[in-house]
């Protein structure tokens, strides 16, 4: 999601309080990079560096990031995007605000921003003003496009879903319906890191920075991709999965006495395991279900048994027959469900403090970020911000001494809570 401004959040430096301690040697350690950003893409690409240990701080406005006043369904993307970083609020309207932040980025190793093309350069923080004072500086842009003649055009992830041809697969025939996350905003952050990691790799053997970019249309057409290869290979235009040709026999929604199942059964060995755990003896020894390609044709001859056997299961004593069977499923589930989730629950979420809204102070259980590293996670060093919490540190560090701090302070240029 682009916008015409900074506007970037803060956070609360508070390794005591937290669960994991100090840094414990992550593999980002000592990296420095400062985040103008807000909503998701731009705070996706910081927390993944944050969590991984770099040191990220984010430039917010005056009034913080408008991020941490969302409700309905963006209530959540602070708190979600937003650990292990740093806060400075600042001014940029105002010379000494400028130069205060001029004088950090000097210093960085990375830069993230995701707003507007132009936006940066007004305020003399685009990519050839910062490498001229700072070669080794990587400057990644998160944008709705890559080069091309949509470039200057206003792009939500919402946007490209449709215009991507994600939200036509995921919906009705007629009727597109955008995934139940901001799966763009997130993977297109994703690929930012990305970018952020290969630009330092180049710049260990060059000794200079580059400009990389990751965008939303070019992220959904990424994810689109396999069913653009799909036509490819097969010749014909691909429908969306809601009606999708079965390319299985068994890959369907069970209703069991308390809930929902998702099964599916993918080869003919799991076929003759699944009819031998569920005492399917008929259907296990009729030779036109032995293979796929049989029970895809059979469908409707066969699947009614299956539903009158799930319809008279709970949710519990079916997945414990399935996984016993080795069976690929799945309970269906809420987000909600995910709080007490024994699997997320083992090694898999963080209790982050909230810093806004009702709430605030209150603790919150989010997923940690979904990778180990020789079998370790990645967790949390610093709570949530509040605005500004960082500021007078990020002066200090930028060489501003006491009495000139109080003077930002007392102007307005910095602000800190």
């Amino acid at each position: 999601m682009t916008d015409d401004g900074p506007h970037a959040p803060t956070t609360r430096t508070d390794p005591v309080s937290c669960p994991d301690g100090p840094s414990r040697g992550e593999p980002l350690q000592g990296l420095s990079v400062v985040e103008f950003s807000h909503m998701v893409m731009g705070p996706t690409t910081g927390v993944i560096l944050a969590d991984l240990g770099a040191d990220v701080l984010k430039v917010e406005p005056p009034g913080g990031d408008n991020t941490r006043r969302l409700t309905g369904s963006g209530g959540g993307y602070f708190a979600m995007y937003n650990r292990n970083k740093r806060s400075l609020c600042a001014d940029l309207k105002a010379d000494r605000g400028r130069e205060l932040v001029q004088g950090i980025l000097d210093a960085a190793d990375v830069v993230l921003e995701n707003f507007r093309p132009g936006a940066m350069d007004r305020l003399g923080f685009g990519y050839a003003a910062l490498s001229a004072r700072n070669p080794r500086l990587i400057y990644c842009s998160l944008k709705g496009f890559l080069g091309g003649p949509y470039a200057e055009r206003v792009a939500l992830d919402e946007v490209t879903q449709m215009m991507g041809g994600l939200a036509y697969m995921t919906g009705l025939p007629g009727r597109p319906m955008r995934a139940g996350s901001s799966i763009v905003d997130i993977t297109g952050g994703m690929f930012g890191a990305i970018a952020i990691l290969a630009a330092l790799a180049e710049r260990n053997a060059t000794g200079r920075g580059q400009h990389v970019t990751s965008a939303l249309f070019e992220t959904t057409a990424f994810l689109v991709g396999q069913h653009m290869a799909q036509q490819a290979v097969l010749g014909e235009e691909p429908a969306p999965m809601s009606v999708r040709r079965a390319a299985w026999g068994v890959y369907d929604l069970f209703d069991c006495t308390d809930g929902q199942l998702f099964v599916a059964v993918v080869s003919d060995t799991q076929w003759r395991q699944f009819c031998a755990d569920f005492g399917l003896d008929g259907l296990a020894s009729d030779p036109a279900l032995a293979q796929n390609a049989g029970r895809v044709a059979n469908r409707d001859r066969f699947l009614p048994v299956l539903r009158e056997l799930f319809a008279g299961l709970d949710r519990a004593g079916a997945s414990e027959r399935l996984a016993r069977a080795g069976m690929p499923f799945a309970e269906i589930n809420k987000p909600s469900d995910l709080f007490d989730d024994p699997h997320l629950a083992h090694a898999g979420l963080v209790d982050v403090r909230l810093s806004d809204g009702e709430h605030a102070g209150s603790m919150a259980r989010l997923p940690k970020l979904p990778v180990e590293m020789a079998g370790r996670r990645f967790g949390l060093r610093r709570h949530l911000p509040s605005v500004g919490e960082h500021s007078r540190d990020a002066a200090r560090a930028a060489g501003r001494g006491a009495d000139e701090i109080e003077a930002l302070i007392s102007a307005g240029i910095i602000l800190e809570t």
